[in-house]
């Protein structure tokens, strides 16, 4: 990505600040704008690099950026090591999980079945509709008219769903199973 331009961070914190977009009038005040044709240069420029978006009537929207989450390095799981930080980069958390807003929606977890592949109740799934499930994925589905969230497997032609807690037993449907969606992320906020 381009580097932004030197406003654009005063852009983001009245976005933030106000719940709203500036009008192209707080823009020029923010920017130190005086011409009109200039800040809609400016606000132009914001469009074309991603960093504001516009709506169907041209009302402007807050970019996938504003979202952003700086990434300053990498910290060790293992043995303690220096601490080095240094700004890697920006990174929008939607942008990194999601590849298909439409498709995408987040369910809260009940229940413990899915404990062992570190899902804990109270935790968020972002679970994506309309891809193809395989083996080993962990899906939301139906099965005999009630909902789960399982590991999908097949053995031997016949399909099953089955838990991550050895406390339940596999579950194997009798009438029908329909697929909802393929859990992509668990979100869990300490």
């Amino acid at each position: 990505m381009k580097r932004a331009p030197k406003h654009f961070d005063r852009i983001v914190a009245f976005y933030r600040a106000r719940r709203r977009m500036p009008s192209h009038a707080e823009i020029a005040e923010i920017a130190g704008l005086k011409s009109k044709g200039t800040t809609h240069k400016l606000v132009n420029r914001l469009v074309d690099m991603g960093l504001l978006e516009r709506d169907g009537k041209g009302k402007l929207l807050p970019g996938r950026h504003f979202q952003a989450v700086q990434m300053l390095g990498a910290v060790e799981a293992g043995w303690p090591s220096p601490a080095e930080e240094e700004l890697l980069d920006t990174m929008s958390l939607e942008e990194f999980l999601i590849e298909r807003p439409d498709n995408t929606y987040i369910l809260r977890v009940q229940g413990d079945s899915m404990i062992e592949a570190g899902i804990m109740p109270g935790d968020m799934v972002l679970v994506e509709r309309g891809v193809p499930e395989g083996e080993g994925d962990i899906i939301i589905a139906e099965v005999d008219g009630e909902w789960t969230m399982k590991y999908y497997r097949k053995r031997g032609g016949r399909v099953f769903l089955e838990a991550a807690n050895p406390k339940y037993e596999p579950i194997f449907p009798e009438q029908e199973l329909r697929i909802a969606a393929v859990v992509r992320a668990v979100i869990r906020k300490y």
